[in-house]
């Protein structure tokens, strides 16, 4: 796939099972129903949590005929969230086992199996054949995968002609000094990031058409920013509940995004394609 079992080194992934207790310390005894509005504000790792899968619902149309493929699903929020908001279908694919059996376990809980379906994979290897999917999604994943060739060749043959791809994702902005390629490739798990104008060509190249390159660098930059305000300001309430260890590792993994948002060479981009007929 992409760093492989070197992904485990992010400390934004090194203790998923910490979902157990921010579920716990919200009022929902163990193993008690959910419904994914109770959990999304703990299940979604990605930037401006359910407005960004709601901005995929609007765009692409989702509705209960869709059939969709989550790449790099994580806890599987994302996916519970599109399913329970417009009946639609999704193949949650998620690389690491931990996050994978957690998500499993919480989309039982929110009664969404019949929905959505999770598989422990590499994306790189998930098979093409009879695939035909309406639409690839995929929040701040594509990041850990360096052959991008490959990777929307993939993306390309698992969609129906005519399909699209949205998908949200760190670009180059500026050439990395030293310090911050150290930090997005050991903290971030993240060896390559092409630049705008070769994202696109990238896109193209793999039969993509109607590339659409939505600049999100600025809230983004907001976002990260609040996140390390808000988590600062609940240490003491996090550390309680999680302990200082894990505590300590997730202040550092977000003060080091903030910080390499703040130096201005990194990006975010939303990307709206098509796949070419």
């Amino acid at each position: 796939m992409s760093s492989g079992n070197n992904i485990k080194r992010m400390k934004l992934y090194r203790h998923p099972e910490r979902i157990y207790k921010e579920i716990a310390a919200a009022g929902y005894k163990e193993n008690s129903p959910l419904k994914e509005k109770d959990i999304a504000s703990f299940d979604q790792y990605h930037y401006l949590g359910v407005n960004a899968v709601d901005d995929v619902i609007g765009c692409l149309k989702i509705d209960s005929q869709s059939r969709l493929i989550d790449i790099g699903s994580g806890l599987g929020g994302p996916a519970r969230y599109l399913a329970e908001k417009t009946g639609c279908q999704v193949t949650a694919v998620e690389f690491q086992p931990e996050m994978h059996h957690i998500a499993c376990s919480l989309t039982e809980r929110c009664d969404l199996s019949g929905s959505v379906h999770h598989l422990c994979a590499d994306i790189l290897d998930f098979p093409e054949k009879g695939s035909n999917f309406d639409a690839v999604v995929s929040w701040l994943a594509f990041l850990h995968i360096p052959n991008r060739s490959s990777l929307l060749r993939k993306c390309c043959k698992i969609l129906k002609p005519g399909g699209k791809m949205f998908i949200e994702d760190f670009y180059k902005r500026g050439e990395f000094n030293q310090e911050e390629a150290r930090i997005l490739s050991e903290d971030v798990q993240c060896p390559y990031l092409p630049a705008l104008e070769e994202y696109k060509n990238q896109l193209i190249e793999n039969n993509f058409t109607k590339v659409d390159l939505i600049d999100k660098t600025g809230c983004w930059n907001d976002f990260v920013r609040e996140r390390v305000e808000k988590f600062i300001g609940n240490r003491k309430r996090y550390t309680g509940m999680c302990g200082i260890k894990v505590t300590e590792e997730i202040e550092d993994f977000y003060k080091k995004i903030l910080q390499l948002f703040n130096n201005g060479n990194l990006g975010g981009l939303r990307i709206i394609a098509v796949k070419d007929f």
